[in-house]
């Protein structure tokens, strides 16, 4: 009972500030964009940990389904259909095909040859957006376009200009995301995702389709990646071949060890906590990555399990 009273605290808690982040971020030091990115970049950082976490699988080519959505949505609106949903429902769909048969080939490989692999079809990806100059701007990005108004054909509601209703946007998408996949992890399903990351060969012995979870965790995961490079590239009005690069993977991976990748809530802290140190870092010096590398060192050697590790071993103390 104790544990479950502190779960509603805790759940009460990250909905509050998130709700709230607009209202107090500019008191101390941020501001309403700062926030956003941080929402994206966790619910890309909370997928990620769905297969990494839950399923056990460690990917390093996610940021080619991030970047994938990042330009469907940005292509759409710009050479297709000037609208907002429609940008980030081809982006989604994009997204999706391409992990769904990536998925396939790959579904069989497990431990490093798994992320390696992975890491090779995202370049493959990032090379194509890089050398295609005359559709994705190449280098220079995906630029000469913007987020519209959100249009439910009967009406239309303009309200995405403003930084504080496109927080709330996002926030929207965030909060659906979040509630899908806390369903999907408290199913049988789920269950049975933690049970292949505890033990793959006693899961197969028990006949479970070990390939065939692995395969549906991959897919959801990628999807909600895609959701949130949909909404970065709203957020910048902007796609850059970055967004599909294999550090942009990296980056995930930092947020979820950071916050705690066997927690649900923990890469949401771990984002936070990486974007709010690079925006400041990087403000200060050029050199802030290998801030930012040194800081993750020490959290691995000293705080293995993240920062919700330590608050919930001192709750159990």
């Amino acid at each position: 009972m104790d544990r479950q009273y502190q779960k509603y605290v805790g759940d009460f808690i990250i909905w509050s500030v998130l709700l709230t982040m607009p209202l107090w971020l500019h008191l101390v030091g941020g501001y309403t964009p700062l926030g956003t990115r941080v929402l994206i970049m966790a619910l890309a950082a909370m997928a990620l940990n769905f297969l990494l976490g839950y399923t056990g699988v460690l990917s390093f080519g996610h940021a080619a389904y991030f970047g994938l959505g990042a330009y469907g949505a940005g292509l759409t609106i710009k050479y297709l259909i000037p609208n907002t949903l429609a940008g980030m429902g081809v982006g989604l769909i994009v997204g999706i095909v391409a992990a769904a048969i990536i998925g396939l080939l790959i579904i069989r490989l497990r431990g490093i040859y798994f992320a390696m692999v992975t890491i090779a079809f995202g370049q493959v990806f990032y090379f194509i957006a890089y050398r295609w100059n005359n559709i994705t701007g190449g280098d220079d990005g995906l630029s000469g376009w913007s987020r519209q108004p959100i249009d439910l054909g009967f009406f239309k509601i303009d309200i995405l200009h403003d930084e504080k209703a496109f927080y709330y946007f996002v926030l929207f998408f965030f909060a659906i995301s979040v509630a899908i996949m806390a369903a999907i992890l408290r199913s049988p399903f789920g269950r049975t995702l933690l049970a292949i990351r505890e033990n793959e060969r006693r899961a197969r012995f028990l006949g479970i389709p070990i390939d065939r979870h692995v395969w549906m965790s991959w897919l959801i995961s990628c999807t909600f990646v895609s959701l949130a490079g949909t909404l970065y590239a709203l957020l910048n009005n902007f796609a850059d071949p970055h967004d599909l690069r294999w550090d942009q993977s990296g980056d995930f991976v930092m947020m979820a060890v950071l916050g705690g990748m066997r927690s649900f809530w923990g890469p949401l802290i771990g984002a936070a906590m990486f974007v709010v140190l690079q925006d400041y870092v990087s403000s200060m010096t050029s050199n802030w990555m290998s801030f930012i590398g040194l800081f993750f060192v020490l959290v691995v050697l000293f705080c293995p399990r993240g920062v919700l590790g330590i608050i919930r071993r001192r709750q159990v103390q």
